[in-house]
């Protein structure tokens, strides 16, 4: 029985190509603000980390009403690392926005989340967004996405639905429009269509209860919070439920309180019916995939599976000797503290401590997965130090080893494609296909999850700034073997002292320098990148000798070019097995795990990887 009364929706797109703007504009357009209410842009980037970034991380449900029709928006992250909430959302939905830059057309991303949205059956509905904007082409935008949908086995029926059902929008500026070249200038169009043509959930809402849990929500006040979709029956408020594990174990429970989703926030309510998206409070430990149904009738759904990590790093209590300047909180134990409230909240991480307790390892879907966690920790007043991320390899039936592989595309000018093709080659890739365009050449790749760390930054360098990188996780494949690391050594201070400019000015001829005259070093820590293999203890405080005589060009300045600074997670992917990260509140900075150069030659001939 089709629920008239309610359509589920996901957003699907790119990174950037505008979705959480167009929910923005569609709560306005349902008046789900006050006259006199101040709104900040970007509403649903509730995290100052979404914000900043520019990018989805969490997937949020928000609902708008329209010609008395509930609404269920669903905004989906758009980059890789949180596939893991992508494919788990739209379990809840009926239909998906296809949101394309009239621009760009499909990217990377885009093709990592429509397939799911293929795969589930999902009706699409195309949105080329951004058609005011230079260089835009909605009809090339559009014939491109169809032909993606059709690259990825999309049906008959779901093809014709796309091509009847396209609108044209700006949602920056808040127009929708069934053709470019209308002069509409609201965004009705694209809820009539929502309304109209998106399907209705089609539930059996006189069957015995079936809701699945899709995604889990904490409080500190109630515990876990469970939010899915209904699929039978109704939920009420005290509700005797029976929960069902994705293992098959089973437990009662009780319903204590209830919640359907009201604009930007949660209504509490006394019953969800079928076909809508609630949040039940009172299932003790609730996780992803558990089903609560009928006791006396269960009902069995298919289990969720939560995408396994590809990445791991360990957490480790700072041992720096500028520990403490930054951060109000270095021990151990609340660091501790702090990562296993992080399991309570975060299913998609896998978090536990070592063996011999010296740190937690934090396994995630990739590297920036991982760092927006350590920067919500630094911002937090945390002080603490990572290793070198590492790959998580799995075994096939027949033993074999098996790695994560990942598709990476290049957009660059064409007088570059050689030079990136030859990167790609000596990371261990393998190119799948090269389309040459009038201004860029558009290359892809397969290439082990080992091969991208460090990639992007040779990629900028030899396009001169102007290539574009994306990658995404494509499969598990067979084992690479090894994969060139780092060729450069690195500039490694002696001593625990402020940098001086004297000193920089004769070390920035031996390579590239990361620090700045007056920037607190210490001892072992990475200073800068020799031109050539090999490390390289360096006097970052040393001073010009004072004699009698002087020379004509004795008080010339010295002339230092900026030093080359680090996002956390250009870091990650800069250091070595033998080198860390410490993270405070207002520093990154690289080291030696061993930060004497006497101890590091014992360690290095211990380990044969040096003669005596």
């Amino acid at each position: 029985m089709r629920q008239e009364f309610i359509r589920n929706i996901a957003i699907i797109a790119h990174v950037d190509h505008g979705k959480t703007t167009l929910v923005d504009k569609l709560l306005r357009a349902t008046d789900a603000f006050r006259e006199n209410q101040k709104v900040e842009d970007r509403i649903l980037d509730s995290n100052d980390q979404e914000r900043e970034r520019g990018i989805t991380i969490l997937a949020k449900n928000i609902s708008i009403e329209y010609n008395n029709v509930k609404i269920n928006v669903i905004d989906t992250p758009g980059h890789a690392d949180f596939g893991g909430e992508v494919e788990r959302v739209l379990k809840m939905a009926d239909g998906a926005l296809l949101l394309v830059d009239a621009a760009e057309g499909p990217m990377p991303q885009t093709r990592f989340v429509l397939r799911h949205a293929i795969d589930a059956g999902l009706s699409v509905m195309v949105v080329i967004n951004k058609i005011d904007r230079e260089g835009a082409d909605p009809e090339n935008a559009l014939n491109a996405s169809l032909d993606l949908m059709m690259d990825l086995g999309a049906t008959d029926e779901q093809l014709e639905f796309s091509m009847e059902h396209v609108i044209y929008a700006s949602a920056v500026n808040g127009f929708a429009r069934l053709s470019p070249d209308d002069d509409n200038m609201d965004m009705y169009p694209l809820l009539d269509m929502i309304v109209d043509a998106m399907p209705a959930p089609d539930v059996d809402p006189t069957g015995p209860l079936a809701m699945q849990c899709v995604t889990v929500d904490h409080s500190s006040y109630v515990g876990r919070i469970g939010i899915g979709r209904v699929y039978s029956g109704t939920i009420h408020d005290g509700d005797k439920i029976l929960v069902v594990k994705n293992d098959g174990s089973r437990a009662m429970s009780q319903v204590k309180q209830l919640y359907t989703f009201d604009y930007l926030g949660r209504a509490e309510c006394t019953e969800v019916v079928a076909g809508d998206i609630g949040a039940v409070v009172g299932v003790d430990s609730t996780d992803i995939g558990d089903v609560y149904t009928d006791p006396d009738n269960p009902v069995e759904l298919d289990p969720i599976e939560i995408d396994l990590p590809t990445l791991a790093v360990v957490f480790e209590p700072s041992t720096s000797p500028l520990v403490g300047r930054d951060g109000d909180i270095v021990g151990g134990r609340q660091l501790k503290e702090r990562l296993e409230q992080e399991r309570e909240n975060n299913v998609t991480m896998r978090i536990e401590e070592l063996p011999d307790k010296t740190g937690v390892e934090v396994a995630g879907r990739g590297i920036l997965h991982l760092s927006v966690l350590m920067e919500d920790m630094r911002r937090e007043g945390y002080e603490f130090q990572v290793g070198r991320p590492r790959v998580l390899f799995k075994k096939d039936d027949h033993g074999n080893r098996l790695e994560p592989i990942e598709q990476a595309v290049v957009e660059c000018p064409g007088e570059y494609s050689g030079k990136v093709i030859e990167v790609f080659g000596n990371a261990g890739g393998t190119m799948t296909s090269m389309d040459p365009g009038a201004t860029q050449t558009h290359l892809e790749f397969k290439i082990p999850t080992r091969g991208i760390m460090g990639l992007k930054n040779r990629i900028l360098n030899v396009t001169h700034g102007e290539g574009v990188f994306y990658h995404t996780f494509l499969e598990y494949g067979p084992y690479a073997g090894e994969i060139g690391v780092r060729q450069n050594g690195a500039m490694i201070s002696m001593s625990t002292d402020k940098a001086v400019a004297y000193a920089l000015g004769t070390l920035q001829e031996r390579g590239t320098l990361f620090v700045a005259p007056g920037t607190e070093c210490y001892e072992g820590m990475l200073v800068g990148e020799r031109s050539k293999p090999g490390d390289m203890v360096v006097n970052i405080a040393r001073t010009k000798s004072l004699g009698n005589q002087r020379s004509s060009t004795a008080d010339i300045a010295v002339q230092l070019t900026p030093p080359r600074t680090f996002t956390l997670e250009e870091a990650l992917e800069y250091i070595m097995d033998d080198e860390l990260v410490e993270i405070t509140p207002k520093n990154i900075r690289m080291r030696k795990r061993i930060l004497n150069s006497t101890e590091r030659r014992k360690w290095a001939v211990r380990s044969g990887l040096v003669n005596k």
